[in-house]
This record gives C-alpha cells, structure tokens and sequence, in this order.
C-alpha cells in the first residue's frame, strides 16, 4: 500500500493534458491499443466536439517498475480553462504532486501562471514537463527561461511529446521516484474527502472519494458529516475508464462508493464521510465556498418543461459543484431559475449540457454580475436587473472587479491596450519575459470581460495572447439601468445594468438589432430603450397593412374614408391588447452589444 501515488495534470488550455494522459494510459496497460481512441478520458460528447477538458476525470494505473516493485497509480485530469478552475482545485486536494505541462511552441501562458501557484498553496511536489518537442516551431530554451523566470519553479523539465510517445517512461519514473507516497493510516476512523459526484439513474448518486485515513467497505454504515446524513454502503471500487468493484478502499486510495443515496441534496462536494459506529475526530476542512461571478435567467420554451429543468439542473450540480440557482420568475419569460456561473464559457457549457443530456429546450436572458447597491434605507445585493432600486434612492453602486493577466506577444500590444482601454481596464503592470512576451496586469469592472472580451481578445492577438483573473474588492461605479419597452411595457428580460457612458450607445444597439428580429404584427410596435424614465433611442415596427379599399370600386369618397377609419380603430384596439411575440434570437442579440 506504501506504493500508492496521487497525482494530477494541470496546464493552460490546448497544452497536451488529455493527450499525455492518454500515452500514461497506454504505457501502464490500463487500455490496449485496440480500445485506444484520442483524449479517452475526454468521453462528454462536448468535450470531444470543443477539444477541451470539462470535468476533471480520475482513473487508477497499475505499473510495474523495472526492479520487479508494483505500484498504483491515481491520475486525474484537469481542465485548462480559466472558467472550470474550481475542478482544479478540488482535484489537487485529492493528491500529493502535480505534472505542470508546458507547450514548448506556446511556453508559459496565463492558466499556467495561476495553476501553478494553486499547487503551490497545496504544497504538492510539481514535476515540470516541455511537451510537443517535435513541433517544427518548438523553442525548448525559450519555454524553460519563462518557467524559471515567470513561474519559479527550479526542477529541470522532462522533455517530452505526448503525441509521439516521447519522455513517457522519464515521467512515470519521476513519478514514482518524486511524488510522495499516499500515507497510509488504516487502523484511525474513516476518513474520506468527496471530491466530485454524478448520477446514475440505476444506483443513484456515485461518490468519488480519497480516503484518507481507515477503510470502507461493503456493508458498512456510514455517516455524511455536513448533511448528517446516514446509509450503508452498497458498493466500493475505483475507475479504470469504468467502475471496477473492490472488496474494500484502503487508506491512500482513491475511488467511487454507492450507498443508495436518492436524495441528491445530501451531497455536499467537500464533505467527509466517516463511519457511524465510529466517527473521526479529523474531518477535512472542505473547499473554499466557491461563489459564482456571472448571473443570467434559464427559462424552458414550454411552462410544462419547469419541472424536468428543475430536476435536471439538480442532477447536473451534482458533477458541476460551482453551478448555484434558484427559482425566479419573468413577466416576459414565465417561470425559471436564476443561475450562477463562473464565467460566460462554464454558462455556455451548461446550457448546451442541459439541452443535450436532458432534451430540454431553453432561453438564456443576458449574463449579468453583482452589484451592491447602498441606498437612503439599506444595502441591497442587486443579482438581477429587475431588483434595480430607483434611482433617485440611489447613493453608491459597487461593481465587482478583477485583477486580470495577459500574457502576449509584444508585436500585438498596440490593438491589446486598445481593447483593454475599451473595456474601462486600467493598467497595474507591464513585465517582459523576454525581448518576445510581455505580461500585462489590468483592473477590470468584472462585467466588461464576461461577454465576448475573450474572443476580442484572442481575434486581435492573433491567437497567442491568454488570459486569467483573480477576483478583488468591488469598486465605486457609475451605473445606471438600462430598460427596453416593446409597445409601451418593459420586458423585464432585456434589461441590463450598464455604465453611464455606454448606455446611449446599447440602447441604440439593441432598438435597431430588435427592429430587424421581431416580425410586423398587425399594429405597429413602438420599441424604445430608456434610462431613468428617460428615453434615449426609439425604433418602430411598422403594422402589416390589409388593403380594405380592394373591394371599392368607385363611389362617394365618404365610404372609403369611413373603411379607413374602421381600420384605423381596430388596429388602435390591437395594439392596446395585443401581444408581442418575441423570437429566441431576440434574447441572442443581447450578448453582442459590445461587438
């Protein structure tokens, strides 16, 4: 059992993650060539089509080493993207060393930086890998210098090509070789942190697990420290791609238990579990509360469809922890939930998973952040637009803000300090790397960077600049609310929060953009934006005419002024009880305003 060790792969997106977990894969035997297939361990149907890691995936290796010694392997593999940081972090509690990978053709980059030192703060032993050697446009030295430089980490790298197999037999000895063994403590009260969960439909919810200290086996009844909750364990084992059942997991080992839990509320990512008859005194601290920084409205097409998006968005928080919602209700919109996401790309991901894992069909109102909003009476956190106090009670708003890195080529800098300089940023650090890179640090309002900064980002650096954020204390703002009327009445679903200075131009934006979605009705439709009560841009959707003067065929002037008229008063009676139909690329348009 000393022989055990845990380790995961962290990187910046599109490094060879995925692709050096499956040559570890190969190498150990855990998959034969016939079932090899790329990125294995990437098995969601959207992580396939997108090329990138969702979930971070655990997987067991057994690896026999030269001298005749056998050891277990427990790899996990991370995502790279700055929106599913949270799985990292949860992944490196559950181990003992990290392999940081680093593109030798893209070096250090700005997810690099951040998952080192997230590492760093949980004191794993880090083995540094240069992968993709063979790349015609590798700069092996170049990528070293900005590891020691940029991330201070003085272990020489391994060099390596996860594509071609090369280095893979230098990694596994290092891992074994300096990875710290899993301690072993079988005989103290169980001991298990819950690191991740999923659903299945047959044996409930599935608890991934690193046990810690004692053992858990079949039969055994077991307690839930922060739900209280009690069951017996049904099922133990660990994955090799799929669950493979075992008698009992040991101290040091990482796998899944299934006790029947139905109740998926029971299940807090972060808990411990420990056996009833004799609980531990040592439960693990948990993770860090993780707090979702972009809100937006997920409402089903049909009101019938309430209940099966309710239930599919608690299936789905079971493998996406850092998702939160609660129910809200639209005048334009019906019954939904207000979610919480932590960036406009994990929003992006979650709606396609719902749609696809749940056929279910839904609108997603704009994604917006939270303010704080001191007012004459009180404080008031503001998450949705419609909860905008009035203005005249108004005495200060706080935006959340970030403090963000960009790493990029110097000959882009020019159109990036534009961008950022669009986007109300203000510059905190300019660093080069070396004569090629430079990192820049900026101050941005959170709610500039959440739609479209990223694609703006990499569409005017060519594709090489990366980015990441940390989250600071909120600052002072001036914000106003900027409302839509369609034929006189707001639709609560259009409205955003938006600085002063860019109002005028959002509002002319999104009238124009509507004019051109909504189709002519019967009556015309005035569609107007307005902030403060004051209307700063109008656009009219003309009525569809019936020509009521086809059948006249001459005769006095009055019978035809008095069909107009009859006209004129029906479609004054429609606009005033008619109702607009909005189309879903109406709620499309509301993300592209900054473009």
């Amino acid at each position: 059992m000393s022989n055990i060790r845990n380790f995961c792969i962290i990187a910046h997106i599109d490094h060879g993650k995925s692709t050096l977990a499956d040559r570890l894969l190969e190498y150990c035997g855990t998959i034969s060539k016939r079932e090899m297939k790329e990125q294995i361990l990437d098995a969601m149907e959207l992580e396939r089509e997108r090329g990138i890691t969702i979930k971070a995936k655990a997987v067991r290796m057994n690896y026999k080493a030269a001298d005749g010694q056998e050891y277990i392997l427990n790899l996990i593999d991370t995502p790279g993207h700055v929106d599913f940081t949270y799985e990292v972090s949860r992944a490196l509690a559950a181990c003992e060393g990290a392999l940081l990978v680093i593109d030798a053709t893209q070096g250090v980059e700005a997810q690099t930086l951040a998952n080192t030192m997230l590492a760093k703060n949980a004191n794993l032993k880090i083995i540094p890998i240069i992968n993709k050697i063979d790349l015609p446009t590798a700069d092996v030295d170049g990528a070293y210098e900005q590891m020691k430089e940029g991330l201070e980490v003085d272990a020489v790298p391994i060099l390596a090509s996860a594509k071609e197999g090369i280095g893979i037999n230098e990694i596994i000895d290092s891992i074994v070789e300096n990875i710290p063994s899993a301690k072993i403590d079988t005989d103290s009260p169980l001991s298990a942190l819950i690191f991740d969960s999923f659903y299945d439909s047959y044996r409930g919810v599935v608890v991934i697990v690193r046990v810690f200290e004692g053992k858990i086996k079949k039969g055994m009844k077991i307690k839930l420290i922060a739900s209280a909750a009690e069951y017996e364990v049904i099922e133990t084992g660990y994955m090799k791609l799929k669950t493979i059942e075992a008698d009992v997991l040991s101290s040091g080992e990482v796998g899944y238990v299934v006790a029947g839990i139905k109740d998926i509320r029971d299940i807090k990512i972060g808990d411990t579990i420990t056996e009833s008859a004799r609980p531990t005194q040592r439960p693990h601290l948990g993770y860090k509360e993780i707090h979702p920084f972009v809100f937006a409205g997920l409402y089903p097409f049909a009101a019938s469809d309430y209940d099966s998006l309710k239930s599919a968005l608690e299936k789905l928080r079971l493998s996406d922890s850092s998702l939160a919602y609660f129910p809200e209700t639209s005048v334009a919109l019906g019954f939904g939930f207000r979610c919480g996401f932590l960036g406009s790309l994990h929003l992006e991901i979650v709606k396609e998973r719902l749609e696809r894992e749940f056929n279910l069909n839904l609108l997603v109102t704009s994604p917006n952040v939270v303010y704080k909003v001191k007012s004459k009476n009180q404080f008031s956190i503001i998450d949705n637009p419609a909860k905008f106090p009035n203005y005249a009670d108004i005495e200060e708003i706080w935006e959340p803000f970030v403090e963000a890195s960009i790493i990029c080529p110097s000959d882009y800098m020019g159109a990036l300090l534009e961008l950022c300089q669009k986007r109300r940023g203000r510059q905190i650090l300019m660093k080069y790397l070396n004569a090629k890179i430079v990192i820049l640090k900026y101050q941005f309002p959170l709610a500039e960077i959440i739609v479209g900064f990223y694609d703006a980002l990499k569409s005017v650096s060519k594709g090489y600049a990366s980015f990441d954020y940390v989250h600071i204390e909120p600052q002072i703002g001036d914000l106003v609310r900027l409302e839509i009327m369609l034929n006189g009445e707001v639709v609560d679903a259009f409205s955003i929060i938006i600085h002063r200075d860019k109002a005028q131009n959002a509002g002319h934006y999104l009238t124009e953009k509507l004019r051109s979605i909504i189709p002519r009705h019967m009556f015309e439709i005035p569609i107007q934006a307005k902030v403060n009560n004051k209307i700063i841009a109008r656009e009219t959707i003309s009525a569809m005419r019936k020509d009521v003067l086809a059948k006249c065929y001459g005769g006095d002037i009055t019978r035809k002024r008095k069909l107009l008229e009859k006209q004129k008063e029906g479609k004054r009676k429609m606009r005033q009880f008619g109702r607009v139909e909005i189309p879903p690329e109406a709620f499309v348009a509301m993300l592209k305003i900054e473009e």
